[in-house]
């Protein structure tokens, strides 16, 4: 039996079928997100409409120019913010680290707006400096967490001693140049309803190659996740191997926040979500956490959009809302079972 045969049987069989019905779940997701919202049509509708691109139909105008970029928005930032959760999450050890947790998010957001107040606004400018905000936020917590030999509980209380601090600079920045970035306010919160297909096409390029980095980097982190000293006896350089899945995981969690804003929790959820279905094996639960995050995202979206007609809630206070109580039973179940505090 070859490698190829035995990666689609035994226990793979499962992480198959659920990878599956993980893509058939996204295409009824997206369907719906294109279909449904304050001007709702049925699917006939759609496809007829999408079909004549007649550029002065009112449906074709809303379909184009306001759904299809939000949908893509809310994909592309779930699936970057669930790969990076997962990877960080490999790379520290530790079941409550996500972008948001850590300050990742927010290292990002400062980054954003420093540079939307120091230089013109650019293609490259928000997706660039939001990865090297990331990444900055990234190596603080690790650097902190190894320098002090710091407990697992103690990294997620940096992460939000790092995050205060990044939210803090955001502030101070609208105060002082409060037109920093145009609709500042939809973006702390985490939105998707300005954005626009402009505005995602450098980010999507950044997430769709940090996916595919990241799938490259699975076999590493599952070495990472069965502790560093074993990784280091079967020949890892984890020190530099952590850097370079951390690289990684900034360009997903820069790119989505330079379009999306603080949108939080995705990076938590989703991959403790998939693990329980269909285990650790990273191969496979980051194509999973792509694909299901995309899901989730685009889902709470829409959800954000018809439940409080006609008034519109930012999908990063919904997430919030759910993804609150979930850090917390998920933080006293991991203490349950032996987390290091």
């Amino acid at each position: 039996m070859n490698i190829f045969q035995r990666f689609f049987q035994g226990k793979n069989r499962k992480a198959w079928a659920f990878l599956l019905l993980a893509f058939i779940g996204l295409l009824i997701g997206v369907g719906a997100g294109l279909c449904l919202g304050a001007n709702p049509m049925k699917l006939s509708l759609f496809l007829k409409t999408l079909n004549q691109k007649d550029s002065d139909d009112f449906l074709y105008r809303i379909i184009m120019t306001v759904r299809l970029p939000r949908v893509l928005g809310a994909l592309l930032a779930g699936s970057g913010l669930a790969v990076s959760g997962t990877i960080i999450q490999s790379v520290l050890n530790n079941p409550l680290a996500s972008p948001n947790i850590i300050g990742v998010n927010a290292g990002a957001g400062f980054f954003v707006l420093l540079a939307s107040a120091m230089f013109s606004p650019s293609t490259y400018l928000l997706p660039i400096s939001a990865f090297f905000g990331a990444l900055f936020a990234c190596i603080i917590v690790l650097l902190t967490g190894a320098l002090g030999q710091m407990s697992q509980l103690m990294l997620v209380l940096i992460g939000f001693v790092v995050n205060s601090i990044f939210t803090a600079g955001m502030n101070v920045i609208m105060i002082l140049d409060p037109d920093a970035y145009v609709g500042s306010g939809n973006f702390l919160a985490g939105g998707l309803s300005s954005v626009t297909s402009k505005a995602i096409a450098c980010p999507s390029f950044f997430i769709i190659l940090g996916l595919l980095l990241a799938m490259f980097c699975a076999k590493g982190l599952n070495l990472l996740n069965l502790g560093a000293d074993y990784a280091k006896t079967l020949g890892m350089n984890v020190a530099v191997s952590r850097c370079a899945y951390l690289f990684v995981a900034s360009i997903l969690a820069g790119a989505a926040v330079s379009f999306c804003g603080l949108i939080g929790f995705v990076g938590l959820l989703v991959p403790h979500g998939v693990k329980l279905f269909i285990g650790s094996d990273n191969r496979f639960v980051i194509p999973a956490s792509a694909l299901i995050g995309g899901l989730f995202v685009i889902v709470c979206d829409l959800l954000s959009r018809v439940m409080f007609l006609p008034y519109e809630l930012p999908v990063g206070i919904l997430l919030s809302l759910i993804g609150s109580p979930c850090f917390l039973y998920l933080m006293l179940k991991n203490k349950r079972n032996g987390f290091k505090g």
